[in-house]
């Protein structure tokens, strides 16, 4: 007998349907990653101002020693007194509410952030300078 089949089965695989799922994947998570907002500093990168620098010999100074202790310009303060010269910083007006942090190089990470945190909360303007 020779039955012969009609239909041969192709061995090809069609990419097409593949293509389109893969578009759409991409299309989806382009859009939902610009939703996403990134919880992170808020950080003023350098760039041209109208308003005159603050002079540095003006400028308020946080140290902070190896041992975690705190200076407010050069005299020791405990971190409620350092958050009382803070505050008294904020009645300042803008153009004076700048101040650096000086870190010791082996200073803990926590004591930085705990005055990173505290201008950010009196809307203070916190310059981090290099380790010492």
């Amino acid at each position: 007998m020779g039955l012969k089949r009609k239909n041969k089965v192709n061995a090809l695989f069609n990419m097409s349907s593949l293509t389109d799922i893969i578009f759409l994947l991409l299309i989806f998570f382009m859009l939902t990653s610009s939703l996403v907002a990134p919880n992170a500093l808020n950080l003023k990168l350098p760039g041209r101002s109208e308003s005159a620098a603050p002079q540095t010999e003006q400028m308020h100074d946080v140290t902070i020693r190896a041992n975690g202790t705190y200076a407010w310009n050069n005299r020791s303060v405990s971190a409620a007194e350092l958050e009382g010269e803070m505050r008294k910083l904020a009645r300042r007006t803008a153009s004076q509410r700048t101040f650096t942090i000086s870190p010791a190089k082996q200073s803990p990470v926590e004591s930085v952030v705990l005055v990173m945190d505290l201008a950010l909360r009196l809307n203070l303007n916190a310059v981090l300078l290099p380790e010492k």
